[in-house]
Protein backbone atom coordinates (compact mmCIF):
# COMPACT_ATOMS: atom_id res chain seq x y z
CA UNK A 1 0.00 0.00 0.00
CA UNK A 2 1.34 3.38 -1.02
CA UNK A 3 2.41 5.63 1.85
CA UNK A 4 1.73 9.38 1.80
CA UNK A 5 3.06 12.16 3.99
CA UNK A 6 2.22 15.85 4.34
CA UNK A 7 5.08 18.29 3.85
CA UNK A 8 5.04 21.96 4.86
CA UNK A 9 6.94 24.72 3.13
CA UNK A 10 7.50 28.40 3.71
CA UNK A 11 4.40 30.52 4.30
CA UNK A 12 2.34 27.61 5.67
CA UNK A 13 2.11 26.14 2.17
CA UNK A 14 1.72 22.38 2.30
CA UNK A 15 1.24 19.38 0.06
CA UNK A 16 0.80 15.60 0.13
CA UNK A 17 3.60 13.51 -1.35
CA UNK A 18 3.98 9.81 -2.02
CA UNK A 19 6.75 7.99 -0.15
CA UNK A 20 7.37 5.01 -2.47
CA UNK A 21 10.72 4.17 -0.88
CA UNK A 22 9.11 4.22 2.57
CA UNK A 23 11.74 6.37 4.21
CA UNK A 24 11.34 6.14 8.02
CA UNK A 25 10.43 9.78 8.56
CA UNK A 26 9.45 11.48 11.79
CA UNK A 27 7.38 14.64 12.11
CA UNK A 28 9.83 17.53 11.87
CA UNK A 29 12.26 15.82 9.49
CA UNK A 30 13.39 17.81 6.45
CA UNK A 31 12.94 16.29 3.01
CA UNK A 32 13.55 16.95 -0.65
CA UNK A 33 10.49 16.40 -2.83
CA UNK A 34 9.37 16.69 -6.41
CA UNK A 35 8.12 20.10 -7.49
CA UNK A 36 6.75 21.59 -10.68
CA UNK A 37 9.69 21.33 -13.07
CA UNK A 38 12.24 20.80 -10.32
CA UNK A 39 12.67 19.94 -6.65
CA UNK A 40 11.68 21.61 -3.40
CA UNK A 41 12.65 21.48 0.28
CA UNK A 42 10.23 21.19 3.20
CA UNK A 43 9.47 19.72 6.61
CA UNK A 44 7.39 16.64 7.38
CA UNK A 45 4.18 17.76 9.06
CA UNK A 46 2.09 14.58 9.12
CA UNK A 47 2.70 10.87 8.59
CA UNK A 48 0.49 8.19 7.04
CA UNK A 49 -1.86 10.64 5.36
CA UNK A 50 -4.93 9.02 3.84
CA UNK A 51 -5.29 9.72 0.14
CA UNK A 52 -8.18 8.76 -2.13
CA UNK A 53 -7.60 9.29 -5.87
CA UNK A 54 -10.13 11.62 -7.48
CA UNK A 55 -12.41 9.94 -9.97
CA UNK A 56 -12.46 11.27 -13.50
CA UNK A 57 -9.01 12.83 -13.41
CA UNK A 58 -6.56 11.61 -16.01
CA UNK A 59 -3.51 11.95 -13.79
CA UNK A 60 -3.93 11.14 -10.12
CA UNK A 61 -0.21 10.59 -9.50
CA UNK A 62 1.10 12.48 -6.51
CA UNK A 63 4.52 14.03 -6.59
CA UNK A 64 6.88 11.96 -4.50
CA UNK A 65 9.53 12.28 -1.85
CA UNK A 66 12.98 12.04 -3.43
CA UNK A 67 15.19 11.69 -0.36
CA UNK A 68 15.96 12.79 3.13
CA UNK A 69 17.67 16.14 3.45
CA UNK A 70 21.46 16.34 3.51
CA UNK A 71 23.69 18.83 5.36
CA UNK A 72 24.34 20.71 2.10
CA UNK A 73 20.59 21.11 1.62
CA UNK A 74 20.40 23.31 4.71
CA UNK A 75 23.18 25.50 3.34
CA UNK A 76 21.26 25.95 0.07
CA UNK A 77 18.04 26.60 1.98
CA UNK A 78 19.73 29.33 4.04
CA UNK A 79 21.17 30.91 0.90
CA UNK A 80 17.68 30.93 -0.64
CA UNK A 81 16.32 32.80 2.38
CA UNK A 82 18.96 35.49 1.93
CA UNK A 83 18.16 35.70 -1.79
CA UNK A 84 14.42 35.97 -1.03
CA UNK A 85 14.90 39.10 1.06
CA UNK A 86 16.95 40.74 -1.69
CA UNK A 87 14.46 39.72 -4.39
CA UNK A 88 11.53 41.07 -2.38
CA UNK A 89 13.23 44.45 -2.04
CA UNK A 90 14.07 44.53 -5.74
CA UNK A 91 10.48 43.63 -6.64
CA UNK A 92 9.17 46.49 -4.48
CA UNK A 93 11.33 48.93 -6.44
CA UNK A 94 9.99 47.57 -9.72
CA UNK A 95 6.40 47.82 -8.44
CA UNK A 96 7.00 51.53 -7.78
CA UNK A 97 8.60 51.90 -11.20
CA UNK A 98 5.54 50.42 -12.91
CA UNK A 99 3.18 52.31 -10.57
CA UNK A 100 1.19 49.20 -9.73
CA UNK A 101 -1.45 49.34 -7.01
CA UNK A 102 -0.38 46.20 -5.17
CA UNK A 103 1.17 45.27 -1.83
CA UNK A 104 3.96 42.71 -1.84
CA UNK A 105 3.63 40.19 0.98
CA UNK A 106 6.45 37.70 0.58
CA UNK A 107 8.85 36.02 -1.80
CA UNK A 108 9.63 32.30 -2.05
CA UNK A 109 12.44 30.60 -3.95
CA UNK A 110 11.91 27.07 -5.16
CA UNK A 111 14.69 24.99 -3.62
CA UNK A 112 16.52 24.45 -6.91
CA UNK A 113 16.08 28.08 -7.96
CA UNK A 114 14.01 27.17 -11.03
CA UNK A 115 11.12 29.37 -9.90
CA UNK A 116 10.56 32.45 -7.76
CA UNK A 117 7.08 33.18 -6.45
CA UNK A 118 5.99 36.62 -5.27
CA UNK A 119 2.83 36.90 -3.16
CA UNK A 120 0.83 40.10 -3.15
CA UNK A 121 -2.52 41.60 -2.18
CA UNK A 122 -4.55 44.08 -4.19
CA UNK A 123 -8.06 45.49 -4.20
CA UNK A 124 -8.48 44.79 -7.91
CA UNK A 125 -6.89 42.71 -10.62
CA UNK A 126 -3.43 43.95 -11.54
CA UNK A 127 -1.81 43.92 -14.97
CA UNK A 128 1.71 42.88 -13.94
CA UNK A 129 2.98 41.63 -17.29
CA UNK A 130 5.63 44.35 -17.46
CA UNK A 131 6.71 43.58 -13.91
CA UNK A 132 7.10 39.87 -14.67
CA UNK A 133 9.15 40.68 -17.76
CA UNK A 134 11.56 42.84 -15.75
CA UNK A 135 11.85 40.23 -12.98
CA UNK A 136 12.52 37.45 -15.47
CA UNK A 137 15.25 39.55 -17.10
CA UNK A 138 16.75 40.26 -13.67
CA UNK A 139 16.79 36.71 -12.28
CA UNK A 140 16.88 34.56 -15.45
CA UNK A 141 14.34 32.06 -14.09
CA UNK A 142 10.60 31.41 -14.02
CA UNK A 143 8.62 34.10 -12.22
CA UNK A 144 5.17 33.66 -10.69
CA UNK A 145 3.12 36.48 -9.15
CA UNK A 146 0.30 35.11 -7.01
CA UNK A 147 -2.48 37.35 -5.73
CA UNK A 148 -3.82 36.36 -2.30
CA UNK A 149 -6.49 37.73 0.03
CA UNK A 150 -5.87 39.52 3.33
CA UNK A 151 -6.80 36.38 5.29
CA UNK A 152 -4.25 34.40 3.26
CA UNK A 153 -1.74 37.16 3.96
CA UNK A 154 -2.19 36.69 7.72
CA UNK A 155 -1.89 32.91 7.28
CA UNK A 156 1.25 33.33 5.19
CA UNK A 157 3.04 35.71 7.55
CA UNK A 158 1.76 34.35 10.87
CA UNK A 159 1.47 36.27 14.12
CA UNK A 160 -0.48 36.38 17.37
CA UNK A 161 -4.09 37.22 18.09
CA UNK A 162 -5.57 39.21 20.97
CA UNK A 163 -5.93 35.89 22.83
CA UNK A 164 -2.14 35.73 23.06
CA UNK A 165 -1.87 32.57 20.97
CA UNK A 166 -0.59 32.05 17.45
CA UNK A 167 -3.12 32.78 14.73
CA UNK A 168 -5.45 29.85 14.05
CA UNK A 169 -5.12 30.40 10.30
CA UNK A 170 -1.35 29.95 10.44
CA UNK A 171 -1.36 26.94 12.77
CA UNK A 172 -4.23 24.55 12.11
CA UNK A 173 -6.99 25.98 9.90
CA UNK A 174 -6.75 24.46 6.42
CA UNK A 175 -9.47 26.15 4.40
CA UNK A 176 -11.20 29.42 5.22
CA UNK A 177 -14.94 29.42 5.77
CA UNK A 178 -17.15 32.49 5.25
CA UNK A 179 -17.64 34.45 8.49
CA UNK A 180 -20.64 36.78 8.90
CA UNK A 181 -21.93 39.03 11.66
CA UNK A 182 -24.73 36.50 12.21
CA UNK A 183 -22.15 34.31 13.97
CA UNK A 184 -21.54 37.14 16.45
CA UNK A 185 -25.26 37.72 16.93
CA UNK A 186 -25.83 34.03 17.67
CA UNK A 187 -23.29 34.33 20.49
CA UNK A 188 -24.79 37.55 21.90
CA UNK A 189 -21.56 39.43 21.20
CA UNK A 190 -21.54 43.24 20.83
CA UNK A 191 -21.23 44.18 17.16
CA UNK A 192 -18.03 46.14 17.68
CA UNK A 193 -15.85 45.90 14.55
CA UNK A 194 -12.67 46.62 16.52
CA UNK A 195 -13.26 43.63 18.79
CA UNK A 196 -14.67 41.24 16.21
CA UNK A 197 -11.93 41.75 13.61
CA UNK A 198 -8.71 39.75 13.55
CA UNK A 199 -5.25 40.97 12.59
CA UNK A 200 -6.24 40.57 8.92
CA UNK A 201 -9.02 43.14 9.34
CA UNK A 202 -11.74 40.56 8.65
CA UNK A 203 -14.08 38.90 11.15
CA UNK A 204 -12.25 36.43 13.39
CA UNK A 205 -12.28 32.80 12.25
CA UNK A 206 -13.03 31.69 15.82
CA UNK A 207 -16.53 33.17 15.51
CA UNK A 208 -17.35 30.22 13.27
CA UNK A 209 -15.82 27.28 15.09
CA UNK A 210 -17.24 28.44 18.44
CA UNK A 211 -20.68 29.00 16.97
CA UNK A 212 -21.89 25.39 17.20
CA UNK A 213 -20.96 25.25 20.89
CA UNK A 214 -22.87 28.45 21.61
CA UNK A 215 -25.91 27.24 19.70
CA UNK A 216 -25.87 24.02 21.70
CA UNK A 217 -25.25 25.73 25.06
CA UNK A 218 -27.89 28.41 24.57
CA UNK A 219 -30.62 25.77 24.34
CA UNK A 220 -30.04 25.00 28.02
CA UNK A 221 -31.23 28.51 29.01
CA UNK A 222 -34.54 30.36 28.89
CA UNK A 223 -34.75 33.06 26.22
CA UNK A 224 -33.68 36.62 26.95
CA UNK A 225 -36.51 38.92 28.14
CA UNK A 226 -38.62 35.87 29.03
CA UNK A 227 -40.46 35.82 32.35
CA UNK A 228 -39.53 32.91 34.61
CA UNK A 229 -40.40 31.80 38.11
CA UNK A 230 -37.80 32.16 40.89
CA UNK A 231 -37.88 31.65 44.66
CA UNK A 232 -38.69 35.38 44.99
CA UNK A 233 -41.45 35.27 42.41
CA UNK A 234 -41.56 36.06 38.73
CA UNK A 235 -38.53 37.72 37.12
CA UNK A 236 -37.33 38.63 33.65
CA UNK A 237 -34.16 37.15 32.09
CA UNK A 238 -31.66 39.96 31.45
CA UNK A 239 -28.41 38.15 30.72
CA UNK A 240 -26.95 34.65 30.58
CA UNK A 241 -23.40 33.42 31.12
CA UNK A 242 -22.84 30.00 29.58
CA UNK A 243 -19.34 29.66 31.04
CA UNK A 244 -20.31 30.34 34.64
CA UNK A 245 -23.72 28.70 34.04
CA UNK A 246 -25.57 31.61 35.61
CA UNK A 247 -28.53 33.81 34.67
CA UNK A 248 -29.04 37.45 35.60
CA UNK A 249 -32.73 38.22 36.27
CA UNK A 250 -34.63 41.40 37.05
CA UNK A 251 -37.39 41.30 39.65
CA UNK A 252 -40.53 43.40 39.70
CA UNK A 253 -39.05 45.72 42.34
CA UNK A 254 -36.26 46.63 39.84
CA UNK A 255 -33.61 44.62 41.71
CA UNK A 256 -31.26 42.21 40.01
CA UNK A 257 -30.16 38.74 41.05
CA UNK A 258 -27.70 36.23 39.60
CA UNK A 259 -28.98 32.67 39.78
CA UNK A 260 -27.32 29.33 38.98
CA UNK A 261 -28.69 27.61 35.89
CA UNK A 262 -29.51 24.49 37.94
CA UNK A 263 -31.92 26.50 40.12
CA UNK A 264 -33.67 27.93 37.07
CA UNK A 265 -34.09 24.47 35.56
CA UNK A 266 -35.67 23.16 38.75
CA UNK A 267 -38.04 26.13 39.01
CA UNK A 268 -39.13 25.93 35.38
CA UNK A 269 -39.75 22.20 35.66
CA UNK A 270 -41.72 22.69 38.88
CA UNK A 271 -43.72 25.56 37.37
CA UNK A 272 -44.67 23.47 34.36
CA UNK A 273 -45.93 20.66 36.57
CA UNK A 274 -47.79 22.99 39.00
CA UNK A 275 -49.36 25.55 36.68
CA UNK A 276 -49.06 24.00 33.20
CA UNK A 277 -47.19 27.05 31.82
CA UNK A 278 -44.20 26.67 29.55
CA UNK A 279 -41.46 29.26 30.25
CA UNK A 280 -38.70 29.15 27.65
CA UNK A 281 -37.03 25.99 26.35
CA UNK A 282 -38.64 23.63 28.87
CA UNK A 283 -37.98 20.43 26.92
CA UNK A 284 -34.28 21.20 26.58
CA UNK A 285 -33.97 22.35 30.18
CA UNK A 286 -35.38 19.04 31.45
CA UNK A 287 -32.72 17.22 29.47
CA UNK A 288 -35.42 15.41 27.42
CA UNK A 289 -36.28 13.17 30.37
CA UNK A 290 -39.60 11.40 29.94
Amino acid sequence: MQQYIEVKFKGRRSGVFANPQEFPFKVGDYVVVEAEKGIDFGKVNNLNVEYMPSKGKKNNRHKKVLRKSLPNDFISHTQNKTSERAALEQCRKLVEKHRLNMKLVDCEYQFDGNKITFYFTADKRVDFRGLVKDLAAEYKTRIELRQIGVRDEAKHLGGYGVCGRQLCCSTWIGDFKPVTTQAAKDQNLPLNPNKLAGVCGRLKCCLIYERDFYNWAIKQYPELAKEIKTDKGKARVERIDIFKETILVKHGDQTYETLPLADIKDNIYKCQNDCGHDHGNTEDLKGNDE
